[in-house]
């Protein structure tokens, strides 16, 4: 398994606090709408490639779809660890 998924958080951290004007992370933490559109958007985009197209085109859009998630609970100050919490919450139901 790679170990990228707590960099790529740590990145998003890093642009909430050291804000750069080329960034498209900024763009999406600025605009909460806009990054649970791409959310959305991403979503469909891997049921079309679970159902339509390879697993190389579908692993490239998961990894569209958690890189957006990840953005949304930022913008909303919710982290990957809240998620986290709530799956070993419904768990030990």
């Amino acid at each position: 398994m790679s170990d990228f998924l707590p960099s790529l958080i740590a990145i998003i951290e890093d642009r909430k606090h050291n804000r750069r004007s080329d960034s498209y992370t900024n763009e999406l933490l600025d605009d909460p709408v806009r990054a649970a559109q791409k959310v959305g958007e991403e979503a469909n985009e891997v049921v079309v490639a679970a159902l339509a197209q390879s697993d190389e085109h579908l692993v490239a859009e998961m990894a569209d779809l958690v890189y957006h998630c990840l953005v949304l609970l930022a913008a909303h100050d919710l982290s990957w660890d809240d998620v986290g919490t709530e799956l070993e919450r419904r768990h030990r139901r």
